[in-house]
C-alpha cells in the first residue's frame, strides 16, 4: 500500500509533456459505394440503362474484363470458331473457378442446361425478362437457383466452373449470351468499363 501511494504521488509531481503546438484534424474519406472501391482491381463496370428510368438493366456477371487471346481464341462477341465456320454468340468476362456469379439482367429463371450434350460437368443458367424483351444466358455455371425463381440484377445466382478438365490451358470464364427480342447483341456494348481516374465510359477489348 506504501508503495502504491508512492507511486501515485510520484506519478502527480512528474512533469507533463508539452502538448504539440498543433493537433490537424484528419479529414476522413466520403463513404464510397462498394462499385467505385475498385481502384486497386481495375476499372468499374456500368450497364446501359434500356428503360430509361435511371436505373442500370445490365451488370458485369464476374466483375472482371472481357477475355483476351489464348491457345482457344478469343472472347469477344463474333470472334472466330471452328476456324471460321462459325461465330462467338456471347462475350467471354474472365473467372476464378468458385467465384460467386451474378444475374446480368432482372428477370426470372427460364431454364437451367448443360452446355454440352452428354457432359454434366457445365451447366448454364437462363434468365428472361418479359418486360424489357432480354434473354440471357449465363454458361459454366454452378447453379444456386432453380427454375421459376425470380432473380435480380446483380445478385448471386450461382458459383463458376473451371474449364480445365474441358480445355486444358484456356482462360476460365463465364459466357454470356445476351438477346433483344430475340436477336444477339454483344454484351460490350451494355455492360462498360470505367476506370475512376479516367471518368468516362469505355468498352473493354
Amino acid at each position: 500500500m506504501v508503495l502504491s501511494a508512492g507511486l501515485a504521488d510520484a506519478t502527480a509531481r512528474a512533469p507533463r509533456p508539452a502538448p504539440p503546438a498543433a493537433i490537424l484534424p484528419i479529414p476522413l474519406a466520403a463513404p464510397q459505394p462498394a462499385a467505385l472501391r475498385r481502384a486497386d482491381r481495375g476499372p468499374m463496370w456500368e450497364g446501359a440503362d434500356l428503360d430509361g428510368d435511371g436505373a442500370p438493366d445490365f451488370a458485369n456477371p464476374t466483375g472482371e474484363a472481357p477475355r483476351g487471346h489464348d491457345a482457344f481464341g478469343d472472347g469477344y462477341f463474333h470472334a472466330r470458331r471452328d476456324g471460321g465456320a462459325r461465330a462467338h454468340e456471347g462475350v467471354d468476362y474472365d473467372s476464378r473457378a468458385g467465384q460467386t456469379v451474378v444475374a446480368p439482367i432482372s428477370g426470372y429463371v427460364s431454364k437451367i442446361g448443360y452446355a454440352y450434350p452428354g457432359d454434366a460437368r457445365f451447366k448454364y443458367v437462363e434468365i428472361d425478362n418479359p418486360a424489357l424483351h432480354l434473354e440471357a444466358r449465363v454458361f459454366y455455371v454452378d447453379p444456386a437457383v432453380e427454375v421459376g425463381d425470380s432473380v435480380a440484377l446483380g445478385r448471386p445466382i450461382g458459383t463458376a466452373h473451371s474449364l480445365q478438365a474441358r480445355y486444358g490451358g484456356i482462360t476460365d470464364h463465364i459466357h454470356l449470351e445476351l438477346a433483344e427480342s430475340g436477336s444477339k447483341i454483344d454484351a460490350q456494348t451494355v455492360i462498360l468499363a470505367r476506370r475512376d481516374d479516367a471518368g468516362a465510359a469505355a468498352g473493354m477489348n
